[in-house]
């Protein structure tokens, strides 16, 4: 890894994407109202909201779930609906946190949530132990491809901050996380409510040696995570500036989806197949030695191409692959209709809009229990499957599991421009 890489990636200027997620009640929304207020990064008339409210509500403590709980809805109802993202910083590195729902009627908009989250905290009471929808969650952030997954033990405190207790659960889930593709998994004992091994290790569980979560989050390693070896550049504009001193610019401006690109690299652009060699790197702040995912930027070519918006520019050696037919896990995200063999939808991958119709519908996964149901025929709201689609024009593209940003993509209905499904595609 090149210095600049290595500075970027590093201490003060990384930003770590987390999402939380397990079963209804189980403290999500509590741990993250800790971590705020732990943290000092709540403001003083957010606090005082937060504390009028709870003496309405007739609670003893302040209600630190009303920081993330936004919604009026969600309030009265004491449930997280919508995807809740806030912001904090420590000196080590920023976060944006996706609080997200933990009911089965809500599983899209966790899915979303989690979808470019670089971690994910899956929360479990202490006194329930690992649930079905703990297990769904789980496996959903497997399906992400969430490189990291941390096993919040919540609620400790009412099971007296019994190891015995902690470690059960513990070994259940790694059971069953056998099963997962997880690359990373840890177990923290918290109890969100008091704040222990939230931001501070806490002294009602000597027993228990490793770091609190907040340390976890800041200690964890994210940059060999993103992938810095299959350059991908998507066009999404060309920049072709007014006036004398940019008689001869000719940019293409997006963000980097992988890989690392230097000025005098040999490029290829896809679908035309031409070469060419980068001439400058571009950004907001001036001209870059080298850029990498997933930076903004513009490429300077030295040989002048017809490059559009959707195009791609890769290495000649390391290229996606060209592909028309393609096999994919979709989450179906409306309830407005239902996703059948035959139908045509518009579908928008990186940078570029196709139309696809739905040729197969292979299985439904039962997200509860893993298995494949191959008799339906057809996908409703919150359902997962596996699908073969074939598309109106080549899409440039690489397997989920390798890279997120080329190999996802959204549906959408274009009767109604609205998003249907989101998708992950297979190799």
């Amino acid at each position: 890894m090149t210095t600049e890489i290595a500075t970027h990636f590093g201490e003060g200027n990384e930003m770590l994407r987390l999402a939380t997620a397990g079963s209804v009640d189980d403290g999500k929304s509590t741990l993250i109202g800790r971590l705020l207020y732990d943290s000092k990064s709540i403001f003083e008339d957010q606090l005082a909201a937060v504390e009028r409210t709870s003496e309405q509500m007739g609670v003893e403590h302040t209600n630190l779930a009303l920081l993330t709980d936004g919604l009026r809805a969600e309030r009265e109802q004491g449930i997280t609906i919508d995807v809740a993202y806030r912001y904090f910083a420590t000196p080590k590195r920023k976060f944006i946190i996706a609080d997200t729902p933990g009911h089965i009627q809500y599983t899209r908009n966790m899915v979303t949530g989690a979808s470019t989250a670089d971690l994910a905290i899956v929360l479990i009471d202490a006194r329930k132990g690992v649930l079905e929808q703990s297990r769904r969650h789980a496996f959903l952030a497997s399906l992400l491809r969430i490189p990291h997954l941390v096993l919040a033990v919540n609620k400790m405190d009412l099971v007296d901050y019994d190891e015995k207790v902690f470690e059960s659960i513990k070994a259940e889930f790694r059971d069953f996380a056998r099963k997962l593709d997880v690359a990373d998994l840890t177990f923290i004992p918290v109890s969100a409510l008091h704040g222990d091994n939230v931001v501070e290790r806490s002294a009602n569980m000597p027993w228990y040696q490793g770091s609190p979560i907040l340390n976890h989050l800041e200690e964890v390693h994210i940059a060999s995570d993103r992938n810095l070896v299959d350059a991908r550049f998507p066009v999404q504009y060309v920049l072709r500036p007014h006036g004398a001193e940019f008689h001869d610019y000719r940019g293409y401006a997006g963000r980097i989806a992988g890989g690392v690109f230097k000025p005098g690299d040999e490029v290829m652009v896809l679908p035309s197949g031409f070469n060419s060699r980068i001439a400058r790197i571009d950004t907001a702040d001036g001209p870059v030695e080298e850029a990498f995912a997933p930076m903004s930027v513009t490429l300077l070519l030295e040989d002048e191409i017809d490059i559009s918006r959707g195009d791609m520019i890769c290495r000649p050696h390391n290229q996606p692959t060209v592909a028309q037919d393609i096999d994919a896990m979709v989450c179906w995200m409306t309830e407005q209709s239902a996703l059948r063999p035959g139908m045509k939808l518009g579908i928008k991958h990186t940078t570029r809009w196709a139309r696809a119709m739905v040729k197969d519908l292979h299985y439904r996964l039962d997200v509860n229990t893993l298995h494949r149901d191959e008799e339906l025929s057809e996908l409703t709201l919150n359902e997962i499957g596996r699908v073969r689609m074939r598309t109106t024009v080549p899409l440039l593209i690489d397997e989920y599991r390798r890279n997120r940003e080329t190999g996802s993509f959204i549906l959408v209905d274009e009767a109604t421009n609205n998003t249907v499904a989101a998708g992950m595609l297979l190799s």
